[in-house]
This record gives structure tokens, C-alpha cells and sequence, in this order.
């Protein structure tokens, strides 16, 4: 859903609620003041672009404070808005659903961490449907702050007593899991990815996203977006290397979320004692308010792909048959004549009907900029360009798009662009790296002959598949019609210089022909 204006407040009700003393008391008048100012400033702001249907959503903060009934009055006296309080088992289901919006196709478990409790369950979506556990989520008190406090009354009761709460927590994690009765369907996702990829989203968990992406052996991490984050396991887990750098000079890590780490630390650890499966950690941006929202959409809307309604607006006409052309341009996976190396094989992303669709939606996306600029502009389109809201994109998809687009207008960059290129690069590997090379300079081709959308006659045939010769593996690819300049740097591919580094020194030959066939 495109978004107009978005804005938030670093006010945490759960903490402003024990910030005298650790012992909980009502929310304070200052932070009421506080949040009061907030929302009068946000009113206004809907006045100003016209919008009169708002909904103000409180969740535990608001549900268990003390003065609650007085806090959410003192809201509505003040903006005329009252207060719609979710119930416990509401606000799972809608965090769930925030996590389904982050992402096309779900089918793992969920867990959202926000300053009191966490928040077990699972989704499945297919369709545009989104089925989440019929009891709600699993609740346990051990959020980020939570738990932060929880932690240094244990501590200071010897190490035994750390144990001890460890030991329960994971305990209390193998009984939620029990509990959730995970569907077949998320199931047989794990055993056809050889294990669980598990979902996060909440403050504390994007604050351990930041902090890997700070570590991550690409660096500087090219996309600092949260939303599409991933990790494998073994990279998730807490080490003593990863917490010793924490503190508030890394990006959006602010002082409160560094002093949290620990916690979260502490929470891993059990969460992964218990659940041993999961082979995958993805990150989400989305949580209530984005659950909220996809809520509120039809099916028919929930369904379509993030990529493909994101660069929609930049469509040609005529954009099935463009893609149908592109698609005829790379090789097809066949039992016969491809390589016995599947790791030199397109990726099966890049010729998924949503990718090749936004390849073509935005072919053209860029031709109203100085030549000058082009590529460098459509290498950033996916992190701070025009798809750089795009919601439900990982970040393997946003590096692919953008390395694509860049060779869709040959792929000549500054210094500076050309780092950023090869950090980009080393992020989704060297095969997939040479791939989206070489669908980017198809997609010249298609991009030049067809500058409005294909109109009419036809200008542009190509033809592709493999060959093994000599012992190595060839894709052979034939042009008719429109060649031009792009035919020939797409041949160029073979050279050396053109070759994304490979550890194992393998490399994928190319034939190009040109004329009638």
C-alpha cells in the first residue's frame, strides 16, 4: 500500500511506566503531555492531506497501565479520537499479519518482540488468505525491557540463578511451540529448505538486525533497510566478538537499544535451545500498524506480488508480450544440455514471471536522466531510489533488481557508484552477480527497440539454451532483428573482465549470433 506520510514518536509507554524506581506506576503526566503534543501534531497533518478516517489502536503498554482508562480519555478530550484497545489475542494475530505484509508468501513461524512480552505464533498465506494459529499467539512476559530488568535481578543472585532462568525460558519457548500446533503446511516449508526459517519483527529484534548487518562480512552492508534482512543461523547466534562492538555509534542503534542487547542475547539463546530446526532468520519492518493495515485489504489486493505492484506504475504498454521476449533471451533449465553444475544455472528468482515483470516495468523508468547518471540511478533504485518503500522485498531481490537495471543502461559508474556495485555484488554471490548481468544487457536490447512498448511489428526475436562444448558449459544465444551496440556488449560477457570472481575459477562461456534464423 503506497504510504503518503509517516511519522513516530521515541516515546516508550512500557518503560515510562517503571521509570521511577523499577516498580511500576502509572504513565506519567509529562509522557501523557508528551504523547498528546504528538497526536494533536499528526491530526493536524491529516487535515492537511485530507484524511478524516483515522484509527488510534493501543496495545499492552496501554491494555496493563495502571491508569489507562484516565490516559485514553485524556487522548480522545484531546483529538476528538478514541481509543480502540486490541485484546492480547487480537494484537498477535495482527502482528502476524504485519510480518505477512513484509513478505510475499509466508508459510514459518513468527515472533515479535516488543518491551513487555514476546509474541510466538506462525502464518500461512496463500491467495491473498492469511491463517494464523486459531487459539492467537503465545505470549511470554520477556520482552525487550522486560526482560532487561528481569535480568538484573537475577544476576545479582549468582550465576546459578542466570542458569536457572535461561533453562525456564526455553522450557516456556518448547511449550509455546506445543502449543501453537504448527500446521503441515509450515512443516513441509522447513523440509523443503532443510529447516525453519523463522520471522522477526518488533524493536528489539530489528535492533539485533542492525547490529548483524554491522558485522555481516559484506562491508559497508550495502541496503540499510531492516525489512528483508536475512541471516542464517549460524550467523544469529550471540557471540562474544558481536556483543563487545555494541553501543550506540552503530546505525539505528540508539543508547536504549544497546543497552538492551543483552536481553535479546539472552533470548536467542533460549529461543534457538528449543527450536534447533531453524535454518534462517529474515527480518520485517512490519508489525501492528502494517497488520492493521493488510487486514483491512481484500484478498484480491493481499495477493499480488510487493515487486510487481511496486513498479507498476512505471509500465509499458504491451508488458506480458515484453516479458514473454526477455524470458525467450535466457537459457531454460533442462535435463538435457545443461551444465551438471546447477550452481551455474540462472537463479530460479531471476526468471520468476514477478522479477522479469518489474525488470520490464521499469526498463524505461530511467531514459528521462542524463545519460550520465542512468545506471548509477537504477543501481539505487531498490535501496534510495523510486523502490526504496517498496514494501515485502528481501534484500537478495533489491540487490538483483538493481544490478539488473544497472546493465540495462550499460552499467557505467563513478568510483564511487562502482564500490557500491561490487559491495552489491558480493552480497548475492558471483553467479547470481553474472546472471543479473546478463539479463540486464538483454533487457537493454529490449528497453532500446522498444523505448514506448512494444506498438505493433515485431523488432526483436532472441532464442537461447545450452551447449556443452569442449567441456564446458555454453549458452548459445541467438539475435534477429534490432542488434545494435547491447548484442555486442552482451557477448563481451565471456571475457575476463566481464566474469564475476568465482572461488572455484569456473566460468560460463557465451556464443552470440546475430541475423536472420
Amino acid at each position: 500500500m503506497p504510504t503518503l506520510f509517516q511519522d513516530r514518536c521515541g516515546i516508550s509507554l512500557y518503560d515510562a511506566q517503571y521509570s521511577r524506581g523499577g516498580r511500576k506506576g502509572p504513565i506519567p503526566k509529562e509522557i501523557i503531555q508528551q504523547v498528546l503534543a504528538a497526536l494533536k501534531g499528526f491530526k493536524r497533518t491529516c487535515e492537511d492531506f485530507g484524511v478524516s478516517d483515522v484509527r488510534v489502536v493501543a496495545t499492552e503498554a496501554t491494555r496493563e497501565a495502571i491508569n489507562s482508562v484516565d490516559y485514553r480519555q485524556a487522548i480522545e478530550d484531546a483529538t476528538g479520537w478514541e481509543v480502540e484497545m486490541l485484546a492480547k489475542e487480537e494484537e498477535g494475530k495482527m502482528g502476524a499479519l504485519g510480518i505477512a505484509s513484509s513478505f510475499s508468501g509466508v508459510r514459518n513461524l513468527l515472533l515479535d518482540l516488543g518491551g513487555g512480552s514476546v509474541q510466538l505464533s506462525w502464518v500461512v498465506t496463500a491467495n491473498g488468505e492469511a491463517e494464523t494459529p486459531p487459539r492467537g499467539a503465545v505470549s511470554l512476559p520477556y520482552g525487550a525491557a522486560a526482560l532487561s530488568r528481569l535480568l538484573v535481578e537475577v544476576e545479582g543472585q549468582g550465576s546459578q540463578a542466570t542458569q536457572d532462568l535461561q533453562q525456564k525460558i526455553t522450557d516456556q519457548f518448547r511449550q509455546a511451540i506445543y502449543d501453537l500446533d504448527i500446521p503441515s503446511a509450515v512443516i513441509n516449508a522447513a523440509k523443503r529448505e532443510n529447516g525453519l526459517a523463522l520471522y522477526l519483527s518488533g524493536g528489539g529484534f530489528r535492533g539485533w538486525g542492525y547490529i548483524l548487518m554491522a558485522s555481516h562480512p559484506v562491508q559497508p552492508y550495502p541496503i540499510p533497510l531492516i525489512n528483508g534482512f536475512c541471516v542464517p543461523i549460524a550467523s544469529f547466534l550471540p557471540n562474544t566478538d558481536i556483543q563487545s562492538t555494541v553501543d550506540n555509534s552503530i546505525f539505528r542503534i540508539s543508547s536504549r537499544r544497546a543497552s538492551q542487547v543483552p536481553a535479546v542475547s539472552f533470548l536467542i539463546t533460549s529461543l534457538v535451545a528449543a527450536l534447533p530446526a531453524i535454518a534462517t532468520v529474515y527480518f520485517a519492518q512490519g508489525g501492528l500498524r502494517e497488520g492493521l493495515l493488510f487486514s483491512t485489504l481484500p484478498p484480491s489486493i493481499r495477493s499480488q506480488h510487493p515487486l510487481v505492484t511496486a513498479t507498476a506504475p512505471f509500465a509499458p504498454s504491451s508488458t506480458e508480450a515484453l516479458v514473454e521476449l526477455l524470458r525467450s533471451g535466457i537459457p531454460a533449465h533442462e535435463t538435457s544440455g545443461s551444465p551438471a553444475r546447477w550452481d551455474l544455472l540462472c537463479p530460479e528468482f531471476l526468471v520468476d514471471d514477478a522479477f522479469l515483470t518489474s525488470v520490464i516495468h521499469l526498463v524505461n523508468a530511467h531514459a528521462p536522466l542524463p545519460k550520465d547518471i542512468r545506471a548509477a540511478a537504477a543501481l539505487r533504485s531498490t535501496t534510495t531510489g523510486i523502490l526504496a518503500n517498496a514494501h515485502g522485498l528481501a534484500h537478495q531481490e533489491r540487490a538483483l533488481l538493481g544490478l539488473v537495471l544497472c546493465e540495462r543502461w550499460g552499467g557505467e559508474l563513478s568510483s564511487a557508484d562502482s564500490d557500491f556495485l561490487e559491495k552489491m555484488q558480493q552480497l548475492v554471490g558471483a553467479n547470481e552477480a553474472w546472471w543479473a548481468k546478463y539479463i540486464g544487457r538483454l533487457a537493454q536490447g529490449v528497453g532500446e527497440c522498444y523505448p514506448a512498448g512494444m506498438k505493433g511489428e515485431s523488432r526483436l526475436r532472441l532464442q537461447a539454451k545450452w551447449e556443452s562444448k569442449g567441456g564446458a558449459a555454453v549458452v548459445v544465444v541467438k539475435v534477429a532483428g534490432y542488434t545494435g551496440p547491447w548484442a555486442d556488449d552482451l557477448a563481451k560477457l565471456s571475457k575476463k573482465k566481464n566474469q564475476v570472481k568465482r572461488q572455484d575459477g569456473l566460468k560460463i562461456e557465451l556464443e552470440v549470433s546475430t541475423g536472420p534464423w
